[in-house]
């Protein structure tokens, strides 16, 4: 049951962590897009810290 319940987390952690890259990169196109380089910026800095 542990194995179960360890690789589930692990999956979870993992598509989690997949999401919050997905919806970063979006953010930083949206800021792009608006010209906000201040926040591009930001929103790099958080990128490289997720990865």
């Amino acid at each position: 049951m542990n194995k179960v319940t360890l690789e589930s987390v692990k999956q979870a952690a993992a598509i989690h962590r997949a999401n919050l890259q997905k919806r970063l990169e979006h953010r930083i196109e949206m800021a792009r897009q608006k010209g906000d380089e201040n926040l591009v910026r930001i929103l790099e800095a958080e990128a490289q810290y997720l990865k």
